[in-house]
């Protein structure tokens, strides 16, 4: 068999700690006191899964690259599951009075989702697939 991952920790440069920390805050997300400093924390996302959001000289500690400028082209997109078609529009909600820029979303009948970008312009897309609708 092949490598399987345990966790996933997906890390991110920020401009400012706090305030991303207030921002994810507002949508539900909790953060990992035991990782977090003036560099850095650990949002939980759910079992085993995690953004460690960093901020821009220390994430660029370990890189040899430049840092991506997520507002002017789009370095990754992060997708999260959702319960349901009202999570994924309570969610955008949430997005959108925290300050975030939500996308329109996209309605496939057995897929619906929705993106925003964070205050870093970070895309995350939330998804809902209704699972009766794909299985044969």
């Amino acid at each position: 068999m092949g490598y399987q991952s345990k966790q996933i920790f997906v890390n991110l440069p920020v401009k400012d700690l706090n305030r991303s920390i207030d921002f994810f805050s507002k949508l539900g997300f909790d953060f990992n006191p035991q990782f977090t400093d003036e560099n850095a924390t650990c949002m939980i996302i759910g079992e085993n899964i995690y953004a460690m959001l960093l901020i821009e000289p220390f994430f660029k500690g370990f890189i040899k690259t430049e840092i991506a400028d997520a507002t002017k082209s789009t370095e990754v997109l992060v997708g999260l599951s959702a319960a349901s078609r009202e999570e994924v529009d309570e969610l955008i909600r949430k997005v959108q009075a925290a300050g975030g820029k939500a996308y329109d979303p996209v309605d496939h009948g057995f897929m619906y989702s929705c993106s925003f970008q964070d205050l870093d312009g970070h895309i995350w897309e939330l998804i809902y697939m209704d699972e009766s609708a794909v299985q044969g």
